[in-house]
């Protein structure tokens, strides 16, 4: 069941998303060539509980960490790791999620570690403007399928691959709720999009090809191509005037 936000509810989810959005930034502003994966995610874990929060992916299904972060060909669910260090010339995707007062927020961004190749340069541009081109869709009368559908078009349209395995999110009161938000779909399909909804959407794309498989360690998903990957995200409310961009950092 997808659920409608109250007044109350929205202020409570934009508090919560701040502080998620900002703890994003913050860490994505320390990422240097030569530290490791679990350095940036402390750096991240220490915003969310210095702000009041609780970084909610720790214990999730497992995961053991509070942030995902994920390098050059890996797409989501990365693991941090004392043994892994940030290169100059990669990119890192770091998806973060916290909670606080019972709402949760949920965004991610594919930082560039110093200076980055042309192809990995114009992954990243398309890919973070293929989610806005997604929000724009996201007003009250539209589908959900509109909303994948012009992720999908605009990142196609430069020869690059929507992830069909994973998708984004409704999200509330739970980290993952109703509806499902694909990257992919049909304009005019899917639920009717209505003001009060909040749902994540956030794009995860391939250089080359779709399909991905799951690395050993059974959460970091790569490429099966080994070309680089991307992802973008954020929590969205929707209000009878459009969508409201909960998760923008404050920095």
């Amino acid at each position: 069941m997808i659920s409608v936000k109250s007044k109350s509810e929205l202020e409570k989810m934009r508090r919560i998303c701040t502080v998620t959005a900002n703890a994003l930034h913050f860490g994505g502003q320390s990422i240097r060539d030569g530290m490791t994966t679990h350095e940036l995610d402390k750096i991240i874990h220490d915003y969310i509980v210095q702000h009041g929060a609780n970084p909610c992916l720790v214990g999730y299904a497992g995961f053991p960490a509070s942030s995902c972060i994920s390098i050059n060909d890996q797409l989501i669910h990365g693991i941090p790791s004392k043994k892994v260090r940030i290169k100059e010339g990669d990119i890192v995707s770091v998806d973060v999620s916290a909670e606080m007062d019972g709402f949760h927020g949920d965004t991610a961004f594919t930082f560039a570690c110093g200076k980055i190749s042309k192809e990995a340069e114009q992954l990243l541009k398309v890919t973070n403007e293929s989610l806005y081109k997604g929000i724009e869709q996201a007003v009250p009368g539209n589908r959900i399928g509109d909303i994948g559908h012009a992720v999908e078009e605009y990142c196609t349209a430069y020869g690059y691959s929507v992830c069909k395995k994973y998708i984004g999110h409704g999200i509330g009161r739970k980290l993952h709720e109703d509806p499902e938000v694909p990257n992919y779909g049909k304009s005019g399909h899917g639920p009717r999009i209505v003001a009060g909804m909040t749902f994540c959407i956030e794009p995860m794309i391939n250089a080359v090809g779709e399909d991905v498989r799951v690395l050993p360690d059974g959460w970091t998903v790569v490429t099966k191509s080994g070309s680089l990957a991307a992802h973008f995200e954020h929590t969205v409310a929707i209000t009878p005037d459009g969508p409201v961009i909960l998760t923008k950092p404050t920095l």
